[in-house]
């Protein structure tokens, strides 16, 4: 899965890609400076694995994980090509989600593409031209199946309606992702790859002398958090700058780091952690002397789809998923303890998996 990040020049995308992939994506104080998208791979926090750990001493430890991808800062007129427009057009289009990093701090030092810091008008100029992209798609799909309607496919009904729906919509100034489509529509819609259809996390980027202030007293990230509610996106405070730093620290100094400055948890641990459920990911676990690692499955996955992650083998002789819960088993001590107890479940093809589920799978090819 893939969270594409993205911003207006100088507002903190590649510094906090830095932070979130140690990758060294260069951050300079110039707009373009990211032209082909920089990407990593980061992993998901996860205490669980933690704890198995201590308890199996296993060879090898594998957390879940999330791609990450640092596109090129966009400018108004990006959909009509202004600046590296169709190129970030067409690497956001390839993502699951976004990332919308939006500058919240004061700094003379670092120019604004734009003259002034603004967090709304930022998100504005952003959304603005993904909105005009999306409703050239639209356009160009709903005059299709309007000409299609008219020859009499009958099937092309729905994905008119849509049309219709999705261009007031989207002229309107508002995203795809809140356009009030029934199920039917929105299956159709799914197909169109729409930019705005992606779900968004607004990283509002505060200055390091804003770190551990009530985020309610930080006027530049109000705007942020007004403009989230009406979209139902997510909003997150981070300093990208201080997150590069921490991100650089041995454990043991970087959780002294964070209960100094009364932050708690990083903001890289709270946005790959918010990403993950973002997307509607959850875990489950395997566990034992070779490996303690999490695997990642979409919500609602049930036990032999679990299973063809691990190896396509164990989804084709799916026999039946051995299960214990996470919190049942760190309390018995043991997989012998919970088998004892009854604590471990015998499920069939219908079982949907759920996040923490330790599991062994049966199968026969």
């Amino acid at each position: 899965m893939k969270l594409g990040v993205v911003g207006l020049p100088n507002v903190g995308k590649s510094t906090l890609f830095n932070a979130i992939t140690c990758a060294g994506a260069q951050a300079a104080n110039y707009p373009f400076c990211t032209i082909e998208p920089n990407t990593g791979v980061v992993a998901v926090p996860d205490h669980r694995l933690d704890v198995l750990a201590e308890m199996y001493h296993p060879e090898k430890y594998t957390p879940a994980t999330l791609e990450f991808v640092d596109i090129a800062g966009l400018v108004k007129g990006a959909s009509r090509g202004e600046g590296l427009g169709n190129k970030f057009l067409s690497h956001i289009r390839e993502v699951d989600a976004i990332v919308h990093v939006v500058r919240c701090f004061e700094d003379d030092n670092v120019i604004h593409v734009d003259g002034s810091v603004d967090p709304a008008r930022d998100i504005d100029v952003i959304n603005t031209e993904l909105i005009l992209a999306d409703i050239e798609t639209v356009t160009k799909r709903a005059e299709r199946a309007a000409a299609m309607l008219k020859k009499g496919e009958k099937k092309y009904a729905v994905e008119a309606e849509a049309g219709k729906i999705l261009l007031d919509h989207l002229n309107d100034g508002k995203p795809a992702r809140t356009a009030p489509l029934d199920k039917d529509q929105q299956a159709v819609v799914r197909d169109w790859f729409l930019l705005t259809s992606k779900k968004v996390i607004y990283a509002a980027n505060i200055g390091e002398e804003d770190l551990g202030k009530d985020e309610a007293s930080l006027p530049l990230v109000e705007p942020v958090r007004k403009i989230a509610a009406e979209e139902g996106a997510e909003v997150l405070v981070i300093c990208a700058s201080a997150e590069e730093e921490i991100s650089q620290m041995e454990p043991d100094e970087k959780a002294m780091f964070l209960e100094d400055m009364g932050i708690g948890t990083s903001g890289l641990d709270r946005l790959v952690v918010l990403g993950y459920k973002l997307l509607g990911l959850i875990s489950f676990l395997t566990a034992g002397p070779k490996e303690v690692r999490a695997w990642t499955i979409t919500n609602g996955t049930k036990a032999p789809q679990a299973a063809g992650k691990i190896h396509t083998d164990f989804e084709r002789g799916f026999i039946r998923a051995e299960i214990v819960a996470y919190d049942d088993l760190i309390r018995e001590g043991s997989m012998n303890a919970c088998k004892e107890k009854g604590l471990v479940r015998s499920e069939g093809k219908e079982y949907v998996m759920k996040d923490g589920d330790v599991t062994l799978f049966r199968f026969n090819v």
